[in-house]
């Protein structure tokens, strides 16, 4: 355990900011599955527009690397183009 009372708020700020990563990683996941699962849906367009946001915000704010948005991004639109 750390003596250090900066490296003690450190180790508090950072479990926080691991918390926040995984609620929105998790969120990444679910939106990407739930627009593959809505193809041919009505409410399909709406579902991928927000997962390609959802990746596109993650990669803003450091969650993901701005690689895998984009590789994500692609499989997603290739998957689609294959379900159509």
């Amino acid at each position: 355990m750390a003596n250090i009372k900066s490296q003690k708020k450190r180790i508090l700020t950072n479990a926080k900011r691991t918390e926040r990563n995984k609620a929105v990683r998790s969120e990444l996941k679910t939106r990407v599955k739930r627009a593959v699962t809505t193809v041919g849906d009505d409410g399909h367009d709406a579902e991928v527009r927000l997962a390609v946001k959802r990746l596109d915000k993650a990669a803003a704010k450091g969650i993901i690397h701005p690689n895998q948005a984009a590789r994500r991004k692609s499989r997603l639109m290739r998957t689609l183009r294959a379900g159509d």
